[in-house]
């Protein structure tokens, strides 16, 4: 089994940046999509962004777009998830998972993102 560890969540002002890593052990990430996902109180998981594992391929939800990044480093086993202008919208608990036979199948505990006003 993969076993991933995110790291990086905080509070931030409105406005503010925080950049989220995921951390594999057990196997490596090179030959998978990783995705960040999220959840706010109330409300389902939703998608945030995923990458495919050459980086060649990213996806995001429309409502990160053009603030977050999705990037790897194969050799570090680790995806990154860097979060510009943050909104309060934004909070919520983040995590990352990786795909096994094409569907996401290992999730890490997930890091507390806050966005304060």
């Amino acid at each position: 089994q993969v076993q991933l560890v995110e790291s990086g969540g905080g509070l931030v002002h409105a406005g503010g940046s925080l950049r989220l890593s995921c951390a594999a052990s057990g196997r490596t990430l090179s030959s998978t999509t990783v995705g960040w996902f999220r959840q706010a109180p109330g409300k389902e998981r939703e998608f945030v962004a995923q990458i495919t594992w050459s980086a060649t391929n990213t996806d995001y939800a429309d409502s990160v777009k053009g603030r977050f990044t999705i990037s790897r480093d194969n050799a570090k086993n680790t995806v990154y998830l860097k979060m510009n202008s943050l909104k309060p919208e934004d909070t919520a608990v983040y995590y990352c998972a990786t795909t096994s036979g094409g569907r996401y199948t290992y999730w890490g505990q997930g890091t507390q993102v806050t966005v304060s006003s």
